[in-house]
């Protein structure tokens, strides 16, 4: 992996988010009121990414991200910095909380960078291995409206091609670990037809390690296709399932990395290290542990942010005490 600071040997990670703090919200608030300056927010939101790297690395996180502190919504944030998007109004998603769900109107065209800023900052902010995410084309494109497009496939492929502008500036900017998020992807029998080949176009000419992540739905529809995703690892939600999916890695001839997920991100109830090692335990009866990857099923940012914490540890220290237990035999 190139990275000494890294274990080899299940190595533990986050899926992206993480909860924004209170101060941080507050700004944003002030922000959109006109009671503080675009400098000072940005300033926040710095603050905020140092202390996320902070909080990772007291976790004892091998591979950590940036919390996605400056993103309201996965979708919402790449549609605002794409061409060919408008946007009407919100819609709730869960619960109270809504998003402003973007529109196609216009051709989808890749104008500007959009992660490099916030790459590279968190870059020279930490030692740690970085994961950067990116939602994918095929979420993006069934999340938003179609305005202006014959098919969705059209647009699907128009997003893809924007988003592998976007990982191949990342790569050229050192990135060597990228997540393309992809939770919408079960969602529609029969379209992972070509909704596989939508996710290679957005990963063409990419050489760095590459993982896709979805969560929710009916993974029976995506595991008779995992060869033909050109990625190296599916990082999947496990122990919100209660592990009973492990059952069906054992039918399929699944031989891709797997980012194993062992924290329910759904509860606000904190795993025990004990809980983690045994869920560990039982994914090592399918997965060869060269290929498994310690995760949460999802990102935390629903999570109050002491809870968050307390399950990172927990993943961390479950994850330790089966490392100890291979390291034995």
């Amino acid at each position: 992996m190139g990275d000494p600071s890294v274990n080899t040997l299940l190595p533990t990670t986050v899926i992206g988010s993480y909860p924004r703090p209170e101060w941080l919200k507050e700004s944003i608030r002030m922000y959109n009121e006109g009671k503080i300056t675009e400098s000072q927010l940005k300033q926040r939101f710095d603050d905020a990414v140092l202390l996320v790297i902070k909080e990772h690395e007291l976790a004892g996180v091998d591979i950590i991200t940036d919390g996605e502190m400056r993103r309201d919504e996965m979708v919402e944030y790449f549609a605002e910095r794409l061409d060919g998007f408008k946007f009407y109004g919100d819609v709730r998603v869960w619960g109270t909380a809504h998003y402003r769900k973007p529109a196609v109107v216009g051709k989808i065209r890749y104008v500007a960078p959009l992660l490099l800023e916030e790459f590279a900052f968190t870059r020279r902010s930490t030692t740690k291995r970085l994961k950067i995410t990116i939602t994918g084309p095929y979420t993006l494109t069934d999340w938003c409206y179609n305005e202006y497009y014959s098919t969705k496939q059209e647009l699907a492929f128009d997003l893809a091609r924007a988003v592998n502008q976007e990982v191949l500036a990342l790569q050229r900017a050192g990135a060597d670990f990228i997540q393309i998020d992809e939770p919408a992807l079960p969602t529609h029998e029969g379209e992972l037809e070509w909704a596989k080949d939508v996710f290679n176009e957005a990963v063409r000419g990419v050489g760095v390690k590459t993982a896709i992540h979805v969560c929710y739905g009916d993974y029976t529809r995506i595991l008779p296709y995992v060869d033909e995703f050109n990625t190296s690892q599916f990082a999947l939600e496990f122990a919100n399932r209660g592990f009973k999916d492990l059952e069906l890695f054992k039918r399929f001839d699944y031989n891709k990395e797997i980012g194993f997920g062992v924290i329910d991100v759904h509860n606000p109830r904190v795993e025990s290290p004990e809980e983690v090692a045994s869920a560990l335990r039982k994914a090592l009866e399918v997965f060869d542990q060269e290929m498994v990857y310690v995760n949460p099923d999802c990102g935390l940012k629903l999570l109050p942010k002491d809870v968050a914490f307390k399950k990172l540890k927990a993943m961390v220290d479950g994850t330790s005490m089966v490392r100890r237990e291979l390291l034995k035999h």
